[in-house]
């Protein structure tokens, strides 16, 4: 089974490289790595090409900054292995949980994986409460039209079979991406959904954390559009 890592990036000067090395040390290693820049103007292009082109697969350049979603669409277009895997550029996801998020799809349990920041036992970073409030709030309220029950919609780590994405077109450009693919997933025949507990060292806003609070209200009006109106 060949998983393709798409990690999109934008202004992650700091963390690319480490987390590019952490990406290539983490099983399986039948894997491809494609990086999505979104237009990035603190030198991580410029870096991009110089180094770490020749240790990933591929990268892609968008030349107006679009997005997460865009970025994300890119990659999924690119990506050829039979499980794909979102990975954010920062350092806040160990891609040592990669053989947490594949074993349900590796035992023929499930199709799509979301790796929890809520559940089991890895290390948890204390950081912002209304953040969690502000994502246990948009988790209710997606369950409500998904039935699901998930813990942790607004994940960065959801793994999914290449079969899975095939069916689904990305709408949203931003962060409103996240509550799209999740009322996308659930809408789709006889499909199986798996949680995980990961680990999660989140950062702050100094240390680069780029969400904010109207990212929330996006997700709050995604949620309401792909649930009810797609």
């Amino acid at each position: 089974m060949k998983l393709s890592i798409v990690i999109p990036c934008y202004n992650e000067l700091r963390t690319i490289r480490r987390i590019v090395d952490a990406v290539r040390t983490a099983r399986p290693r039948d894997r491809e790595i494609i990086i999505v820049d979104d237009c990035s103007r603190d030198g991580t292009r410029d870096l991009l090409r110089a180094e770490i082109a020749p240790l990933v697969d591929r990268v892609l350049f968008h030349e107006v900054n679009q997005g997460k979603g865009a970025a994300l669409r890119t990659g999924f277009a690119a990506a050829t292995g039979d499980v794909i895997v979102i990975q954010d550029a920062d350092l806040e996801y160990d891609p040592q949980d990669y053989a947490l998020l594949l074993g349900p799809i590796e035992s023929g349990k499930a199709d799509v994986v979301f790796g929890s920041r809520f559940q089991g036992g890895g290390p948890h970073r204390v950081v912002y409460f209304w953040h969690f409030v502000g994502n246990q709030f948009l988790t209710l309220l997606s369950n409500m039209f998904t039935n699901l029950n998930l813990t942790d919609m607004e994940t960065c780590y959801k793994a999914m079979k290449r079969s899975v994405v095939s069916q689904i077109v990305i709408e949203e450009n931003r962060f409103g991406f996240e509550p799209e693919i999740t009322a996308k997933i659930a809408k789709i025949p006889d499909i199986v959904v798996y949680e995980v507990g990961i680990s999660y060292y989140g950062r702050t806003y100094k240390e680069g954390k780029k969400i904010g609070w109207r990212d929330g209200f996006r997700a709050l009006y995604a949620i309401l559009k792909y649930n009810l109106f797609r």
